[in-house]
């Protein structure tokens, strides 16, 4: 059993990287997915409140509270799986619920980027709403993820992947660390431009 979670900063490439997973035949749970349902659950756009929400869920139910609503998601993904990628951790308070949940077998990957190349990268994508249109800068959702702890979590990585350069390149490594694992990577910084 292999849990490899995912932190980064909002563009960095954890969608990506996800994305390579899910095409490796890999299972992916994305914790951004159960802020976003309960936005739709409650009556919000994700769009425009996915930050306010996480901060809502957080409030409610402590730091840890989505970190704890994905558990049973990685678990029942862990019955047909020997690995699964976990998309979207936040705060070392998340981290530390998947070590204590999952032990040796949780692996943390933190996919870095360059500032410029983030802002591109959300821009091209439009997933989320522009400032100008309701939605949150990039200054101030690192902000938000900031506070949220992720600073702390990323400290915490045991395999930094710096993603500046080709998209191939980043997808390559991303296959290489899901094949052969985190020590596969673990001195490199090759890296690839890819969207989050």
């Amino acid at each position: 059993m292999t849990v490899i979670g995912i932190v980064g900063l909002p563009g960095s490439g954890k969608s990506e990287a996800a994305a390579v997973a899910r095409e490796a035949g890999v299972p992916v749970v994305t914790m951004g997915d159960v802020i976003r349902q309960a936005c739709r659950d409650r009556g919000f756009d994700p769009a425009t409140h996915h930050g306010e929400m996480a901060k809502t869920l957080r409030e409610e139910g402590g730091p840890d509270a989505i970190a704890r609503e994905s558990l049973p998601l990685i678990e029942d993904r862990l019955d047909d799986a020997d690995t699964v990628v976990v998309d979207g951790i936040r705060s070392d308070v998340e981290v530390e619920r998947f070590v204590e949940a999952f032990g040796d077998s949780f692996t943390l990957v933190e996919i870095h980027a360059p500032d410029e190349l983030r802002a591109e990268r959300l821009d091209l994508r439009g997933r989320d709403a522009a400032a100008e249109e309701g939605g949150e800068s990039i200054a101030e959702r690192d902000e938000r993820e900031l506070g949220f702890g992720m600073g702390a979590a990323m400290e915490r990585a045991d395999v930094t992947i710096v993603n500046d350069a080709s998209l191939d390149a980043f997808r390559a490594e991303i296959e290489r660390l899901l094949a052969d694992g985190p020590d596969a990577v673990a001195d490199d910084t090759t890296a690839g431009d890819t969207d989050e």
